[in-house]
């Protein structure tokens, strides 16, 4: 009995340690795309798919509504607001609602595009390791520009549309893996002059709508063409990227309140040359 019973635990094993990954890497900027691409490949295992990565990301968008609940609730209720015209940037929540819906607006028309007119771009040499490894070298530079030019010194109060809109176009880039969707909208966000910690929790918020409509298609997908036992790994991978993406927004937030992002920076660059060095 035990070697029928060891396949299925190294599976749920392999989804549970995936998922750690995917909490960790999507909110620190260094992509979580990329490493569930590229940690798979390292340890022998076999690519996770697409459909799987994308579900798992439910767990993260999960974690940043349950981080934010005290939040979440007044921003709903402020976004009804301003869907029947009766209150538009009256207050911080009604100009966050507006805020997360036009940053969204990119990423959600971008992703549509590219499932509708290229159904092949998973296969495609994007997502392939030496793209990754390139990617993730530029993305680490411009963050260091961002961080050396940028003034960083507005608050949310000085946020403008202008600022919103930039870092939503740049949120789009992120369905390329290795850009890093936290990472491409802190850059951003550091480009237009606002401190770090403010910008950390804009990317968050933004990335909210973008993380879950992904993540409950795909989902839907893998719901149609595998059986209940076999959806079981992917289950176990959102509830665990669930808590590691607690773990990563408040280490993140805490961490950027005192720190610079170069410690970011120089991961990336390590790991875009070691990617290189092993191809």
């Amino acid at each position: 009995m035990p070697h029928e019973i060891s396949p299925y635990v190294f599976i749920y094993f392999k989804s549970f340690f995936l998922g750690i990954i995917q909490g960790l890497t999507e909110f620190l900027p260094i992509s979580s795309t990329a490493h569930l691409k590229v940690v798979p490949y390292f340890l022998g295992w076999n690519d996770p798919g697409a459909s799987f990565s994308a579900s798992i990301q439910l767990g993260s968008a999960g974690a940043i509504i349950y981080y934010f609940r005290n939040q979440i609730c007044p921003i709903i209720n402020s976004f009804f607001l301003i869907y029947n015209h009766r209150k538009v940037f009256k207050d911080d929540n009604t100009r966050l609602a507006t805020y997360i819906f036009i940053g969204s607006i990119p990423i959600c028309i971008f992703g549509f595009l590219i499932k509708l007119y290229w159904p092949n771009y998973t296969d495609s040499n994007f997502r392939g390791l030496f793209s990754i490894a390139i990617t993730s070298i530029f993305m680490g530079l411009f963050l260091a520009l961002a961080e050396i030019y940028g003034k960083r010194k507005k608050l949310f109060n000085d946020i403008n549309l202008t600022d919103v809109i930039l870092l939503g176009l740049a949120q789009s880039l992120a369905i390329f893996p290795g850009v890093s969707r936290s990472g491409i909208t802190l850059t951003s966000a550091l480009f237009s002059g606002i401190e770090r910690k403010t910008a950390a929790r804009l990317s968050f918020l933004v990335g909210i709508p973008a993380i879950s409509i992904s993540g409950i298609v795909e989902l839907v997908t893998l719901f149609r063409s595998l059986s209940a036992i076999d959806i079981l790994p992917t289950i176990i991978g959102i509830i665990s990227s669930f808590f590691s993406s607690l773990f990563a927004i408040d280490l993140l937030l805490k961490f950027l309140a005192k720190n610079n992002t170069f410690v970011f920076v120089f991961y990336r660059l390590a790991f875009g040359v070691f990617i290189l060095s092993a191809l």
